[in-house]
């Protein structure tokens, strides 16, 4: 059987910040750690990986090209300029689901006791990639507060995802910066695994060791 070859793997990490004004912004508490994790990890399997990241306090891993955005959109146009060379998308990155509708050029100044605050939808990067996947692996992920599976479950198949990773976030439990963390990787079958107070290291291993299998498998095209 012949080698296989290198992957073209495009990562996401970190936040998305959706400015209010030019001092303030909406954003998560993600630190983009899975992510860099994830690129390491490709580049040691000798992966062509790609990592587009928000604003983080991370180093680029070696022999990774990155690429910085600051808001969801940005992180569109910069997946969509990319998309047709990636053999699988791996979408770690904590997007934000609401924006401003209107932003405010200089500063909002503090003149009332109480202000409102319009928030419009930012377009779903994932479910939109996947009604145009083909033959590319999707990979999301799902952080909730409850129905863990459930909701996770119904992401996967909403956005036609090949796996998902899912975690929760609870009071005694933080899946951010360098924590260790407990979660499940559902596959498209909506077989469960669950993976249990490990490194973000151990799992982006775990997740590479999949995507290679759904890739290398996937009508024997990655040989």
């Amino acid at each position: 059987m012949p080698p296989k070859t290198p992957l073209r793997i495009i990562i996401t990490a970190g936040p998305t910040r959706e400015p209010i004004d030019r001092i303030r912004f909406i954003s998560n508490y993600s630190t983009g750690t899975l992510g860099f994790e994830l690129a390491k990890e490709a580049r040691k399997r000798d992966h062509s990986a790609i990592l587009i990241s928000g604003q983080v306090d991370l180093k680029t891993p070696k022999g990774i090209k990155r690429f910085d955005i600051i808001t969801a959109i940005d992180m569109q146009k910069e997946i969509n300029r990319r998309f047709d060379w990636c053999d699988c998308l791996i979408m770690s990155a904590a997007i934000s689901d609401y924006r401003p509708k209107r932003y405010i050029s200089g500063k909002l100044k503090k003149e009332k006791s109480q202000i409102s605050l319009k928030l419009v939808r930012n377009p779903d990067i994932l479910e939109s990639l996947g009604r145009r996947k083909k033959d590319r692996i999707l990979v999301g992920f799902a952080l909730e507060t409850d129905k863990l599976i459930q909701n996770a479950k119904s992401k996967l198949k909403r956005k036609n995802l090949d796996l998902i990773i899912a975690n929760k976030k609870g009071s005694s439990m933080s899946p951010f910066g360098k924590n260790k963390i407990t979660g499940y990787i559902i596959d498209k079958q909506l077989k469960v695994e669950k993976f249990s107070n490990i490194s973000k290291n151990q799992l982006s291993k775990q997740v590479l060791d999949i995507i290679e299998k759904l890739c290398y498998n996937y009508k024997g095209k990655k040989y």
